[in-house]
């Protein structure tokens, strides 16, 4: 392995199964490096942070993760999955709603079991009494139109997605992005750098994140 850089290109063109073994393999060799010029920018802090959420999806179409944020400090986070204490598909192995064969369109979110990152950070927020009028939203995915209603509803007037919605209907994902703009929510696309990434991999790879690197003074 070259470098961080290099085992990163390399995951991202392997499937999910030859990258998780050859990060496992590769783990003890990662070393971090901490330079001032490395630390990520808050934007990047909060996207990895929504990134990360994602290891509690339980959906296996497509893992969203979400975190609140204001004043650069977290108020919440959530992620994508069946409501807590009842089947999930991924414990099934299976797609709840794909079983019913339905076509691209709003309607098969009636069948999906599944709550978005986004409408779980907001309500978590509430549940807690958390206020988050003013805040920002860092999401994974473009929120759906639903989720879009309720970003507005709850007073978030940011919205920093990684991915574009991408669905089969081009038409209502412009939709969904006009909406929030018509609302005066400020929205914009933020990917972190592979340079980030790779800096936040070799933290995670860390047998003991904290373990000193500096020898203890006498």
């Amino acid at each position: 392995m070259g470098n961080q850089e290099d085992l990163l290109e390399i995951i991202k063109n392997a499937s999910p199964e030859e990258a998780e073994q050859y990060l496992l393999a590769l783990m003890p060799q990662l070393k971090i490096r901490m330079d001032p010029g490395r630390r990520p920018s808050w934007d990047s802090k909060f996207m990895l942070e929504a990134k990360l959420a994602v290891v509690r999806s339980t959906c296996i179409s497509r893992p969203t993760g979400a975190v609140i944020v204001r004043d650069n400090r977290i108020l919440t986070t959530g992620y994508n999955g069946a409501l807590s204490g009842m089947p999930d598909c991924l414990s099934d192995g299976a797609c709840y709603r794909r079983a019913y064969n339905l076509p691209e369109g709003p309607s098969k979110y009636d069948f999906c079991r599944s709550s978005h990152a986004e409408k779980n950070a907001i309500a978590f927020a509430a549940r807690d009494g958390i206020k988050i009028e003013g805040a920002t939203l860092y999401c994974t995915l473009h929120p759906c139109i639903d989720c879009a209603k309720l970003i507005v509803a709850s007073g978030i007037k940011e919205v920093v997605y990684e991915l574009g919605y991408e669905s089969g209907d081009k038409e209502r994902d412009n939709h969904w992005m006009k909406f929030l703009k018509d609302c005066k929510i400020k929205v914009r696309q933020y990917v972190p750098s592979e340079l980030d990434k790779a800096y936040a991999i070799a933290f995670l790879a860390q047998e003991y994140t904290s373990a000193r690197m500096l020898k203890p003074q006498k």
